[in-house]
């Protein structure tokens, strides 16, 4: 998991980027400026939108739909999986051949980008479509055993909607596939950061906070400690970054002087994040007090780290800001608020009986703020 903010030295030759000793021209402040913005911009849509339908995905009728909850189990040792799979993936670029090793990850990554902005334009899409149009409903069904030992893998329902939505989202593989592309790559990185903060559920606050901790320890030693991450960061083609030139205002979309955010940055906060706004919804005060606290505090702990980055010249963990800006902001709050038990009691579960999902569904929809609301299907 890439999870740094990385600026190159103006004028330094990045990894994968020219090798004939040229150096590239400094970024103008104004190009540095409208990097920074649009990569805080990009970060903060699919928490914002993400948390949102955070909230409603329990409701989801298909076992794809589903949120995967994560325990406090799962918190503590995913600081240890990810050490091992960035370690893994920094030894394969040292032994193995980097194009071929981007040639396997960019098919990869192109079926999972594909999949995962279908998912995410979906619900704005249905708004373009008109009111006669031909939709037929589909079922994937795939089953093992027979008879009462029948158990359902995979139990998907689609449209002829979901359908135009899988093949505009192909025409955006098929542009990151043949160019890898700035743009694509955002494409696909905002598609991925949404769908993890919206099926990415948090247990309890918690788990949420051993979640962060570790990988603040985490980020910390990987890119203070070593070069891996950030090696790995340059070496990895794959939509696990977002990107903006700074010599965009110079060069145009063929800019290539990029700073960059991992989408560990976006999805771990977001998941905190949205799961404050369901213990907001489940207080059933018609406030979403913790959630704007949270929300702006990611704010102020990104702004930070593009700032540290901006006078020191290094790339950053921005998790070594953001984590104690996420945990402390709400937690000031429910002190001052005197709902610090409440926060930390607050134990969310997904019921998959229909009666139950009625009931949730009703309770979310009345505790929903208004503006913030999006159309069913």
């Amino acid at each position: 998991m890439d999870s740094a903010l990385s600026d190159p030295h103006n004028g330094s030759v990045e990894a994968g980027g020219p090798t004939n000793g040229t150096t590239r021209p400094p970024s103008t402040p104004e190009g540095i400026a409208l990097a920074y913005g649009s990569l805080l911009l990009m970060a903060l849509l699919p928490i914002f939108f993400g948390a949102l339908r955070s909230v409603r995905c329990a409701r989801g009728k298909n076992a794809s739909d589903m949120p995967e909850t994560i325990t406090s189990r799962d918190a503590a040792r995913f600081p240890i999986i990810a050490s091992c799979t960035l370690l893994g993936l920094y030894l394969f670029f040292k032994i193995f051949s980097q194009e071929y090793i981007n040639l396997l990850l960019s098919m990869y990554f192109f079926v999972l980008g594909i999949l995962a902005l279908s998912h995410t334009i979906s619900p704005f899409m249905n708004k373009f479509f008109p009111a006669n149009f031909p939709n037929r409903q589909y079922q994937l069904l795939f089953t093992q055993g027979s008879g009462e030992n029948k158990e359902e893998i995979i139990n998907y329902e689609f449209d002829t909607k979901d359908l135009v939505c899988l093949g505009l989202s192909s025409i955006v593989g098929v542009w990151y596939l043949l160019r890898k592309h700035w743009i694509a790559n955002n494409l696909f990185g905002l598609a991925f950061s949404l769908n993890g903060v919206e099926l990415l559920h948090l247990n309890n606050v918690s788990t949420g906070c051993i979640l962060l901790g570790g990988l603040f320890i985490y980020d910390v030693f990987w890119v203070f400690g070593t070069n891996v991450m950030v090696t790995v960061a340059k070496s990895f083609e794959a939509p696990i970054k977002l990107v903006f030139p700074q010599d965009l205002l110079e060069k145009g979309l063929e800019a290539d002087n990029f700073a960059m955010l991992g989408l560990g940055d976006i999805v771990i906060p977001g998941i905190f994040i949205a799961l404050l706004l369901r213990f907001d919804i489940s207080l059933k005060k018609n406030t979403h007090t913790y959630f704007y606290t949270s929300f702006a505090a990611y704010i102020f702990g990104l702004g930070l780290t593009i700032f540290i980055m901006h006078i020191f010249k290094h790339a950053q963990p921005a998790l070594l800001y953001l984590v104690p800006a996420c945990i402390g902001f709400p937690v000031l709050v429910a002190l001052a608020k005197g709902e610090v038990t409440e926060m930390f009691s607050y134990e969310e579960s997904h019921p998959k009986d229909p009666a139950a999902v009625t009931e949730s569904r009703e309770g979310t929809e009345a505790s929903t703020p208004r503006g913030l609301e999006k159309k069913e299907k």
